[in-house]
Formats: structure tokens, C-alpha cells, sequence
């Protein structure tokens, strides 16, 4: 099995399966594509699939965009429980993660993924205050409703904390005010083994992608 994905430091819809594939055991082989290169365009092409990274490769299966990878993965590994395992649950966490892969254009166009650095909290505009406010009524629902004792969403760590990953690092990387219990939320992604790993190999990644980095002086590291 082989996923493609794009630089660590910028490439939130890589992060996705990636994370999601390593928090539940799942081998792969990594082909890591610089984004903004001219390797790019050829690399991706040559999987004949989508017209962008992730792309994931099974044998004679080949799966791109995130969501739909999830969706295979569960399929093709029962056992891992992508979902969480309760019907009720598992519709929301669905739910949610959809809601994710279609929507909040503010905080991502105002607040692009950057792994290196930290911005001064500010005000970034009201459709990224629109989304803030959503996104952590999603998550504030899903940890009072199905988190039970475990640090995530559902418990476990599951393909909706995957979807939410690159939020959580938006909500680091501008310095997004946030309630206690959504700050916990975010600790408990950022301090797993998987993205703890993704964040090291971004802070040495040599690539710059202009259209990614923000016209801000950055105030520190992503996390110190």
C-alpha cells in the first residue's frame, strides 16, 4: 500500500489519511511530492488518478481525495475501526467529517496550514470567526456526547479526528482563542506519536510555498 501526499508543512489534506493510517496501524509506503515544483505535475500524474495529493495505491485500487480514502480504508480494514463502532456515533463523526470536507473557506483561505510557524492572535476577519465558533460547537458536541474517557472526539482516535487534524494546527498556528476543553482536544492530536512525527519532518523540509505563507511576521515555532 502507498499513499502520496505533499509537503508536510503545508499539505492538510495529506495529513488526513496519513495520520489516520498511522495512529491505526496501517502499513504504507510514503511518496512524498513537493508541492509548487515542477516534479509535481508529473509525479501526480503518473498515478492516473486526481489531480492532486493524497493518492492512495492498493494493489490494482488506486483511491484519491481524503475523505474517500477514509471511506476505503474502513472498508478494507473492519478491524481498525476508521469509525467509531456505535451506529449513532459513527453517523456523526460522519457527519461532521463531510461537513469538514466541504466547507470552512474562511479560516482555510485567511488561515493556510503551516507547520513552522505561530502568529500573534488577531482578528482575522468575521468568516474566520464564523468557522471558529462552528467548528469547536462540532467538537464540544462530539466530546460531551460520545468522548466519553478518552481525549478525542469519540473516544479513540478515529477518521473525524483526522478530518479536524489540520483545524487544530490552523487553531496553533494563528493562536485561536479557545475554550479549556477544545484546548485539551488539541493537545491530545498534537502530543499522538503519528503527528508529532509529521511535525519533525516538516520543520525540515527546504521547500517554501508563497501562496501558503501569510504576508505576517511570524511571533515563534508552530509549537514550542
Amino acid at each position: 500500500m502507498k499513499l502520496a501526499i505533499g509537503n508536510k508543512t503545508y499539505s492538510s489534506w495529506s495529513l488526513r489519511p496519513w495520520i489516520l493510517m498511522k495512529e491505526l496501524g496501517i502499513e504504507f509506503e510514503e511518496d512524498m511530492i513537493p508541492l509548487d515544483t515542477p516534479e509535481f505535475r508529473p509525479r501526480v500524474n503518473a498515478y492516473q488518478a486526481g489531480n492532486t495529493v493524497p493518492v492512495l495505491v492498493d494493489g490494482e485500487v488506486i483511491v484519491w481525495e481524503s475523505l474517500a480514502i477514509m471511506e476505503y480504508l474502513a472498508d478494507r480494514f473492519p478491524h481498525k475501526h476508521v469509525w467509531p463502532r456505535e451506529i449513532k456515533a459513527r453517523t456523526f463523526a460522519r457527519v461532521i467529517s463531510n461537513e469538514m470536507h466541504a466547507g470552512f473557506r474562511g479560516i482555510r483561505a485567511a488561515c493556510p496550514m503551516n507547520l513552522r510557524k505561530r502568529y500573534a492572535q488577531i482578528d482575522r476577519g468575521e468568516l474566520v470567526a464564523k468557522d471558529v465558533s462552528r467548528i469547536t460547537k462540532l467538537w464540544t458536541d462530539a466530546l460531551t456526547r460520545f468522548g466519553g474517557q478518552g481525549p478525542f472526539l469519540f473516544g479513540a482516535f478515529c477518521a473525524a479526528d483526522a478530518m479536524y487534524a489540520p483545524v487544530v494546527t490552523r487553531f496553533q498556528s494563528y493562536s485561536i482563542a479557545v475554550d479549556p476543553h477544545i484546548r485539551r482536544y488539541m493537545e491530545a492530536v498534537m502530543d499522538t506519536a503519528s503527528f508529532s512525527a509529521w511535525q519533525n519532518d516538516a520543520m525540515q523540509e527546504p521547500w517554501i510555498v508563497a501562496h501558503d505563507e501569510i504576508d505576517e511576521p511570524p511571533i515563534g515555532l508552530f509549537r514550542p
